[in-house]
């Protein structure tokens, strides 16, 4: 991602930033989506956070459902907006009325774009879910240089895509020396169910790898590199680590390498590698069949249909199993001679902390004092110390394992 710090380009340098001006729109923050699962758990989860300060709203097409949703969270009153993903005027007034709109609604690729194109027009600053990198090119190559020039900050995954591995290898870089080479090394484990609009997100991924490797050229074409610095994010290799690490070809090291040629501190050549940790050769043989049979069937029309009938968006896992799920993903930092392994750990990781992540993003982005950042940016890289200090307060934690 090109450096968005305001010296680098005098003439995209943001300006009237909506952090800048507190009092001339009616809301600091506009959540759509609330009327899907996980929309709805991130209203569940400012409900309880925001505060009596922010000024709230929820925004969606059907308003007696979000009538449903702001009763059950025990906010009868709160504002809510008309916003339809296929009406774009309706999205460009919710972008207007906001400092910050946070979206749940996917799949992206098909969803997605209007929202952002209309909170980079208004200088309105976006955070969504999104593991779709597709999405992320095109918005980029679209919608970038609007932003910048309006000043929004357009913040995609802010979920478990991809802000654990974001702000974990972020923290990890900052107990490493300063100006050497690194590599960090990221291991996930995990467990939870995933909801009928994850599995419709990640198929569609599945299905368009093509376009996406369209988008990712387009974006290469216009995307601008730090000089005199390497970065790669690297999808990883099989090796034994205390049980088996496999690739995992997710949007994380995408986002990570981006954060890293975003922020000189991530030194002159870092490399990340990024993981699933499985416990056993079984297990590996077994999720690595799973993730094979799964992309060939999301090549096939009548199968990808049927496989997508069986999950229905909206549909999640009940509050028993969110309450058995848990992560942690583990890095292996290493550079000028030195060796540091942290963790980050949550508990249910695509739902429960995804909420949690989502509205602890948008609430920093409302009200933190952040680096002066515009465009399409990364969680590490517009938000870093400040959203990994909110999350800690809110039970995700950060820690050093050992030093050597």
């Amino acid at each position: 991602m090109p450096d968005d710090r305001p010296h680098d380009r005098p003439d995209d340098r943001p300006h009237d930033r909506p952090h800048d001006r507190p009092h001339d729109r009616p809301y600091d923050l506009v959540l759509f989506g609330a009327t899907g699962f996980t929309g709805a758990l991130t209203a569940e989860y400012l409900a309880r956070a925001a505060g009596p300060d922010c000024r709230w709203a929820l925004a969606g097409r059907n308003r007696a459902k979000l009538e449903e949703i702001a009763a059950r969270i025990g906010l009868p009153e709160l504002p809510l907006l008309h916003a339809d993903a296929t009406d774009p005027a309706s999205l460009a007034g919710a972008a207007r009325s906001a400092r910050v709109v946070a979206t749940t609604v996917g799949p992206y690729i098909a969803r997605g774009e209007p929202l952002a194109a209309a909170c980079a027009e208004a200088g309105t600053h976006y955070a969504d879910i999104t593991g779709e990198p597709e999405f992320v090119d095109l918005v980029f190559a679209r919608h970038h240089a609007r932003a910048r020039r309006t000043g929004a900050k357009l913040v995609h995954a802010c979920g478990f895509d991809s802000v654990p591995h974001d702000l974990g290898v972020h923290f990890t870089v900052r107990q490493l020396p300063e100006g050497v080479p690194l590599r960090v090394d990221g291991y996930v484990r995990g467990g939870g169910r995933p909801s009928g609009g994850t599995v419709h997100s990640a198929v569609t991924v599945l299905a368009r790898a093509r376009q996406s490797a369209r988008a990712a050229r387009e974006r290469r074409a216009l995307e601008e590199r730090p000089a005199g610095r390497r970065v790669r994010g690297l999808p990883g290799t099989p090796h034994r680590v205390g049980g088996w690490a496999l690739p995992l070809p997710t949007l994380d090291p995408m986002i990570v390498a981006r954060s890293a040629r975003a922020l000189e501190r991530y030194g002159p050549d870092f490399t990340y590698r990024h993981h699933v940790a499985v416990r056993t050769l079984p297990g590996a043989l077994g999720l690595a069949a799973g993730a094979g049979a799964l992309a060939v069937l999301a090549q096939i029309p009548p199968a990808r249909a049927a496989l997508l009938e069986r999950f229905r968006p909206g549909d999640g896992p009940t509050p028993e199993q969110r309450a058995a799920g848990w992560f942690k993903v583990t890095f292996d930092g290493r550079g000028g001679g030195e060796r540091v392994v942290t963790e980050v750990a949550g508990g249910d990781p695509g739902y429960g902390e995804t909420a949690k992540m989502l509205g602890e993003a948008a609430l920093c982005l409302a009200f933190d004092d952040l680096p002066e950042t515009a465009g399409q940016t990364t969680t590490a890289a517009a938000m870093g110390e400040a959203l990994t200090a909110r999350l800690e307060r809110a039970g995700i934690t950060f820690r050093v394992l050992s030093r050597r």
